[in-house]
């Protein structure tokens, strides 16, 4: 019998095993797969995450990797904007990243073990798994197929809150690295050294007259987004690793569930526009179940975190970030109160934690499935850097969205009407 089981390794797992673990409790970290292991994700690791991580005392998780400095988006409508991010962000290939986690709630005390979790009983001391295991609280961090969920007898996110996305690894651009024009601004907005904006085609920056994928401030290494038009929510996207590969998907809301891999693929080179198809590798399809459509977090003594609680922001589909905070939270409520009690106390912590700003992000969700309202939020991003600083939080982070985003917003969207 363990304090608390915890049902994937992943970074929402890790997360809870080490928070436990701090805390003095006997620690089971089970997982399917052998680490490491790859999983189909963007692999940006954003400062945010980064620092959940370092309160959980795991530094070291960007060593060997480039920070990325800039972030460059194109709206659906043309209209585009680069600057430097606020803190540099990383790209940090999962099969690396998770296993660098793993490795931390190992050394912090949890045991890990190699097992599929089929079996899930509620007895009044505590949760069978199966095969001779048991713990007095469970974490299903098992993802978005989450067996804990399905065993639970909650049903998987319908249609309109999951997202269908591809990730494949590509080389990395030749031949376009020249920053975009400095002095190509959106009339009205004052020239600033890490802002470009253009209303061209969403995939190009005019740079001396010559057309160029866009690109952050500093060259092509920086993090790039492609937004698609449309009735909902759909991008693609670009970021470098740093030893010349790059990480390209294309991600999309869907209304039935099921999109082929092959069109997915073919979205992403449209929008991408510097992808060769026979250079790419590990291209791998997923789901990512948005935030807008969230089961409970706790059930008495089972509780569900990261992308296994449909934590993935339905602004950008960032989950990583998330997945730490929500794994941190359940690993500390198993402890203290721990047992039966330990649902309540962590639906409490997580609803105090990202309750407001999960509703924020919901309202910029519905937002954005107008593709207008996208274009003036990228312009009202070039033309204000705290406006650009706030939609970062915000799909990043735990930002919220305050007067001042949407005044500016609201003001670029009246701009372009007149």
């Amino acid at each position: 019998m363990y304090d608390i089981a915890i049902v994937g390794a992943g970074p929402a797992g890790s997360a809870a095993a080490l928070a436990a673990a701090r805390l003095g409790a006997r620690v089971l970290l089970l997982d399917r797969a052998a680490f490491p292991r790859d999983k189909a994700c963007g692999d940006g690791i954003a400062p945010q995450a980064l620092a959940v991580a370092a309160r959980l005392g795991v530094t070291g998780l960007a060593d060997g990797f480039a920070p990325v400095g800039s972030l460059a988006l194109a709206g659906p409508g043309g209209a585009a904007v680069a600057r430097e991010l606020p803190e540099p962000a990383y790209v940090i290939p999962r099969e690396v990243f998770d296993a660098r986690l793993v490795d931390a709630a190992v050394a912090a005390g949890a045991e890990l073990h190699r097992h599929t979790v089929r079996e899930l009983v509620l007895r009044p001391d505590g949760v069978v798994l199966g095969d001779g295991l048991a713990a007095r609280v469970v974490v299903g961090a098992d993802g978005a197929n989450s067996t804990v969920r399905r065993l639970l007898g909650v049903p998987r996110n319908p249609a309109g809150a999951l997202a269908v996305a591809v990730r494949a690894y590509a080389p990395m651009p030749t031949g376009t690295g020249a920053p975009p024009d400095r002095t190509s601004t959106e009339a009205g907005a004052p020239p600033d050294r890490t802002s470009t904006v253009a209303e061209a085609h969403p995939l190009q920056a005019s740079v001396s007259g010559t057309a160029h994928p866009a690109v952050g401030p500093g060259g092509d290494d920086g993090q790039r987004i492609v937004m698609a038009g449309g009735s909902s929510p759909a991008y693609a996207w670009s970021f470098p690793i740093g030893d010349g590969r790059r990480n390209v998907g294309y991600g999309e809301l869907t209304a039935t569930g099921q999109v082929s891999r092959a069109r997915l693929l073919e979205r992403m080179h449209e929008l991408l526009g510097d992808t060769d198809p026979a250079a790419l590798s590990q291209a791998r399809a997923h789901h990512l179940p948005l935030s807008t459509r969230r089961p409970a977090p706790g059930h008495g003594r089972v509780l569900l975190a990261g992308d296994a609680l449909s934590l993935i922001n339905p602004f950008t589909g960032e989950g990583i970030f998330y997945a730490l905070v929500s794994g941190e939270l359940a690993g500390r409520a198993a402890v203290t109160p721990g047992g039966a009690a330990a649902g309540a106390a962590y639906s409490q912590a997580l609803r105090r934690r990202l309750g407001r700003h999960l509703r924020h992000t919901a309202a910029v969700a519905w937002l954005t499935a107008r593709p207008w309202l996208v274009d003036a939020g990228i312009r009202a991003a070039a033309r204000d850097r705290r406006v650009f600083d706030g939609l970062v939080a915000l799909g990043l982070g735990d930002g919220l969205l305050t007067p001042r985003l949407l005044g500016a917003v609201a003001r670029a969207a009246a701009h372009r009407t007149r």
